[in-house]
């Protein structure tokens, strides 16, 4: 290799003649065939590269599958670069094609930083163009990753009701065919207006018995086999399926005493089976409507967790709101982790003057951390706290897991680090929230020990700085 191969370089083109041969005289050519793994993630990185031919990927393992990162070729420059922090590979390097290159030693960067102005500058420059281009990528990639969490957990939390929703509607027709036979029948009764009256008025003091709670698992069935005995006593057809619905409306054997006195018995088990009939459409339209209601508020939770009616701008907000629809996002983690989540908010909080989508992002990071943390266990404990400090707002998300390694702690923040499994983080979650945070002129703090892991936010009410 000589200079004017390194000032076809687009990084070098403008660095002086001596020290690119300053730079050959002190590095190493190297080939490596196609296939050659150069890094894996956690390796220590040799020094900085300059790729004369050939192709090198960067590529990481999210959830068992590949996901390229970047790559580099033909007159680029990679490896670790002068003013980096990189303490080692954070994805795998590897050679697509076979590879010619160039390595100057991690130990000669200090002299260059020291004696060798203009080739430091073109190799900072290249850094920090890296560090900005690798930040997109990533964060795009952390952000799909959380959707595609989101994503999972709201299809799990919709398909219960949309389910339900097919089901009645299905059983509700099926049901719905029986009714001209259930009518003939009704028709043919010779009530009287007084008893006509006596049974339309039990069908409206029904609907009240049928929104009281309901009693224990044990408690309904003895109620169930009362009404089915009196049933079967007063020799009523379908006896079996009327002592659900009669016991969910209130009709218990007393009532049911009530009914023989004021009826014709010819007619009784006529009456009491379009009663019955009555009640069960009833349950199914209840059961719909209530299947669809809960549609209904997981979307109206996605449309305010996602702010699609705000704008970019700050506006006041009350943060309640978005924990709230953050924790209906995740519910189905949180429950599937038997996690139980408590909520001790301070309800006299004025709005805040916040980005609300921003913050968002925020409790769920937090949150997902924390349930990450708790799962393994089972039957972990979340708990979020809201409270006014002077000019401030405050919240804070502890969880009783395992808790931080201190010597993680101080690293937590700090962009890609992470101490999940690869492929269950990219390290840029808490950089998120601190960023976040920074940008409401606020601050992140976080303690932990085994069994009280704590996260602080704390951020002005006011959108505006304060001197502390």
């Amino acid at each position: 290799m000589n200079t004017q191969d390194l000032l076809l370089f687009d990084a070098l083109k403008d660095v002086p003649e001596p020290q690119l041969q300053w730079l050959i005289d002190h590095s190493e050519n190297e080939r490596f065939a196609e296939g050659h793994y150069l890094y894996k993630p956690g390796d220590e990185i040799r020094g900085i590269h300059f790729i004369f031919s050939g192709t090198i990927e960067f590529y990481r393992i999210q959830a068992g599958s590949k996901l390229p990162v970047t790559e580099f070729s033909a007159r680029q420059v990679t490896g670790i670069l002068p003013y980096s922090r990189a303490r080692g590979a954070i994805a795998f390097t590897h050679c697509r094609t076979d590879v010619e290159m160039m390595t100057f030693p991690k130990s000669g960067i200090r002299e260059m930083i020291a004696e060798h102005y203009e080739l430091t500058q073109a190799l900072v420059f290249v850094m920090t163009n890296r560090v900005r281009d690798f930040a997109i990528i990533t964060q795009q990639n952390e952000k799909m990753m959380a959707l595609g969490k989101l994503a999972a957990g709201l299809a799990h939390e919709l398909n219960n009701p949309a389910a339900a929703i097919v089901r009645g509607s299905d059983t509700l027709g099926e049901h719905l065919r029986t009714a001209p036979e259930t009518f003939r029948k009704m028709m043919l009764t010779r009530l009287s207006p007084e008893e006509a009256d006596f049974v339309c008025e039990h069908i409206r003091q029904s609907q009240a018995a049928a929104e009281m709670p309901a009693p224990g698992m044990l408690e309904r069935s003895s109620q169930e086999d009362e009404i089915s005995d009196w049933l079967y006593d007063h020799q009523i057809p379908e006896a079996a399926d009327m002592a659900e619905n009669f016991r969910h409306y209130g009709l218990h054997p007393a009532v049911l005493d009530e009914f023989a006195k004021q009826l014709p018995a010819e007619y009784l088990g006529t009456v009491l089976s379009w009663m019955s009939s009555h009640f069960t459409t009833e349950r199914m339209l209840s059961d719909i409507r209530e299947a669809s209601q809960r549609i209904s508020g997981l979307v109206k939770s996605v449309k305010i967790f996602t702010h699609m009616d705000g704008g970019t701008d700050k506006q006041y907000i009350d943060i309640h709101t978005g924990i709230r629809n953050t924790l209906v996002m995740m519910q189905y983690k949180l429950r599937k982790g038997k996690i139980t989540v408590t909520e001790d908010f301070d309800q006299t909080l004025p709005p805040v003057y916040a980005l609300s989508g921003e913050l968002n992002q925020v409790w769920t990071n937090l949150i997902d951390n924390a349930a990450d943390a708790l799962e393994p266990q089972g039957n972990g404990a979340l708990r979020i706290r809201t409270e006014r400090d002077g000019a401030f707002v405050k919240v804070t998300v502890a969880d009783n897991g395992p808790g931080i390694p201190p010597e993680n702690l101080t690293r937590i923040f700090d962009p890609f680090f992470t101490t999940k499994e690869i492929g269950k983080g990219t390290g840029l979650g808490l950089d998120a929230v601190m960023n976040i945070i920074r940008q409401h002129h606020g601050s992140v703090k976080a303690t932990s020990e085994p069994g009280n892991t704590v996260f602080t936010i704390c951020f002005p009410i006011n959108g505006e700085a304060h001197s502390s």
